[in-house]
């Protein structure tokens, strides 16, 4: 991976289907005024077919399965 940017953010804000694209709004935190929980602001977006954004969907799942089996992450029941 020489030579590759490196792009951090905190979580995606907005994912939506426009012009036959889904789009994925990404976002980092900012902080405000003192004291006040920091505000999410659109940094990147990622523009992709409905085919790879359902390719991309199933390696995501394909990962938490596997974090799952790890226990690096847990089911939350109460969610469903």
């Amino acid at each position: 991976m020489q030579d590759k940017k490196e792009i951090f953010v905190d979580g995606i804000g907005r994912i939506h289907f426009a012009g036959g694209m889904v789009r994925f709004d990404f976002v980092t935190l900012q902080p405000e005024v003192e004291g006040k929980a920091p505000v999410p602001v659109v940094k990147e977006r990622v523009i992709m077919p409905p085919q790879g954004f359902l390719g991309a969907f199933n390696s995501m799942q394909q990962l938490i399965d596997k974090l799952l089996e790890a226990g690096v992450l847990q089911k939350n029941e109460a969610a469903g």
